[in-house]
């Protein structure tokens, strides 16, 4: 059977992880989540004290860094480690979601997980969600999606999560930092949020996860027939 990339790119919090990881296991595809990979590496950074604005603390920080994902039965997905510790839940806290964008920011960070992403990918069946992935990772996917939400909704689903996780912050706070991700990544040198022309658009403002889910299937199967 032949095997694709899908390349889901968009804005935070609009349900591309989530999209992605009920597409791959609807059709045997591996999920790789590079927005973890990069919250991964601002949890070591925090803990670390790395100087985001030091290119020798930062180069001698990724050289210390190991990510990978292993499969949690009771959550039916994947979790990250960090160097061998789950940190799961802890790179999902608001606080690592306050510093993620402008660690992605950093030109060597992301040609660090860029090279890990495509090395993961390589024998393709794989779903993965980002900011660049069609643009940078994989501009050759024959699936690219551009995933966006109004930001108030986003902010509220953002909210809804971390109640879940026993996390209480106020709703404006996660509006403002929504909004600030969404300028820092649309903004940055090395690997900005764009759409490119080949993607298909989906606003998941008012879209059930459901619904999104059947959205890229269809699209999948698509290409595939006309292949």
């Amino acid at each position: 059977m032949k095997k694709t990339i899908i390349a889901l790119d968009g804005h935070s919090s609009c349900g591309k992880s989530s999209t992605a990881k009920r597409v791959a296991k609807k059709l045997g595809y591996a999920f790789i989540d590079t927005g973890a990979m990069y919250r991964a590496v601002s949890l070591y950074f925090y803990d670390n004290h790395v100087t985001l604005t030091n290119p020798h603390e930062v180069e001698k920080a990724l050289s210390e860094i190991r990510i990978t994902f292993h499969f949690n039965e009771n959550r039916g997905a994947s979790d990250v480690f960090l160097n061998g510790l789950n940190v799961e839940d802890e790179i999902r806290k608001m606080y690592i979601s306050q510093m993620v964008s402008e660690v992605s920011a950093i030109t060597i960070v992301r040609k660090a997980m860029v090279a890990q992403q495509q090395k993961m990918a390589k024998h393709r069946g794989v779903v993965m969600d980002g900011r660049d992935i069609g643009t940078k990772v994989f501009p050759d996917a024959e699936i690219k999606v551009f995933m966006t939400a109004d930001p108030t909704i986003r902010a509220e689903r953002r909210q809804r999560e971390l109640l879940e996780k026993g996390e209480m912050v106020d709703l404006n706070v996660i509006l403002e930092n929504i909004k600030k991700r969404d300028v820092i990544d649309s903004t940055r040198e090395e690997g900005p949020l764009t759409k490119t022309k080949d993607a298909v658009l989906m606003d998941t403002s008012f879209m059930t996860l459901d619904e999104q889910v059947d959205f890229v299937v269809q699209l999948h199967d698509s290409v595939l027939a006309k292949r």
